[in-house]
């Protein structure tokens, strides 16, 4: 699915209005048409966004968020991209000023700053249903909680949701597009897990003094051979600090919550499907329009932090724990898929101590 050529011929679109409303073609003028056609999409990419929010019976956002949100990137100063939304004053609970939510993006037109869209309204729809609680429970219900809300909406992002906005044609379904859509989502989501994982293994392993400063680049990647089976290419001693090429770690966020929010956000689709009636398999499930799923996630969202997660997810699912059946059951094709494929193969890894002279750990792949 090319979702980038249309949004790529969508800003084409803008640009040429933009142009021609310019009404000049010299180079200033062509930089001020570029900068109203790359605004012009990203509010369109966001508005398509809030849309899907929306439809589920969920609130329009507040105006001050357009008036104050970040959509693409800034001429007067440096700032950083990496896309974060923010609840700016906990605004509500009967305050007279309103609640001042915004995302910060430097967004252009590709699929992956597309989604991205969907998945930062998630934190702000969020900030929107708790905001009238007090402070002290204006918070997710755990971490995992705030960044799964977006991303249950990404995987109700359909084939048919895609074309029934007019970012893709019709689709034929067949076995093969099945696992070929699987097996990319599987690549970026299913083997996050174990790297989501290792981040905070090492950052608490640092933080309870178990890994020395001395340690931190040979510890780091044995984690990584133990839990993904990948080594460096080269020697990296202690001279490296490869820990810190991943923006997390020196921004000190907390990364557990990304590999809790991978399983909990199949937890919240199948309760939404459920919630909405679908009946089919779980990977062809879209709620997009279904007021009886937004009633049920709208009531969760309200809750905020104000009672123990457990009963947060109960409500919602009908579960207490945390449970990777949901996510096994999305990815069925896929798995029986594998199982033929990998017939007769072992598939795995031993992770082996590193020889003082070679790479900090090696891994070693067995089919």
């Amino acid at each position: 699915l090319d979702i980038t050529a249309a949004l790529e011929k969508q800003y084409q679109g803008n640009l040429s209005a933009a142009l021609a409303k310019a009404g000049g073609s010299d180079p200033a003028s062509r930089f001020k048409a570029q900068r109203e056609a790359e605004l012009a999409t990203a509010r369109q990419m966001t508005e398509r966004a809030q849309d899907f929010y929306v439809s589920l019976g969920m609130p329009k956002l507040p105006e001050s968020y357009w008036a104050n949100t970040q959509f693409i990137k800034p001429l007067d100063r440096n700032v950083v991209c990496h896309a974060s939304a923010w609840d700016m004053n906990m605004g509500g609970d009967g305050k007279d000023i309103g609640p001042d939510v915004r995302t910060k993006m430097c967004i252009t037109p590709t699929e992956e700053n597309f989604t991205t869209i969907y998945h930062e309204l998630g934190h702000i729809y969020y900030d929107l249903a708790y905001n009238p609680l007090p402070p002290l429970f204006q918070g997710g219900a755990n971490d995992g909680f705030h960044e799964a809300i977006g991303d249950t909406i990404v995987l109700a992002m359909t084939p048919k949701y895609l074309n029934s906005i007019g970012l893709v044609g019709a689709q034929q379904e067949s076995r093969e597009a099945t696992i070929n859509a699987q097996m990319r989502m599987a690549m970026s989501g299913v083997s996050f897990l174990p790297f989501g994982l290792m981040i905070d293994r090492w950052r608490w392993g640092v933080f309870d003094g178990s890994i020395k400063p001395d340690q931190y680049n040979q510890k780091w990647w044995e984690l990584k051979a133990q839990y993904q089976g990948v080594a460096p290419a080269t020697a990296r001693g202690e001279e490296f600090f490869d820990a810190g090429a991943k923006y997390h770690v020196p921004g000190n966020t907390p990364y557990l919550r990304y590999f809790l929010a991978r399983i909990l956000q199949y937890q919240f689709y199948k309760g939404l499907c459920d919630a909405s009636g679908y009946t089919g398999p779980l990977n062809e499930c879209s709620f997009y329009g279904n007021k009886e799923a937004g009633q049920k996630f709208w009531a969760m969202l309200s809750k905020g932090a104000s009672q123990p997660w457990q009963a947060t997810l109960k409500e919602l699912t009908g579960e207490e724990k945390l449970d990777a059946g949901p996510m096994l059951e999305y990815f069925a094709p896929l798995q029986e898929w594998l199982k033929q494929q990998n017939e007769g193969q072992m598939c795995g890894w031993t992770a082996q101590a590193p020889a003082a002279s070679a790479p900090a750990t090696q891994a070693t792949a067995a089919k």
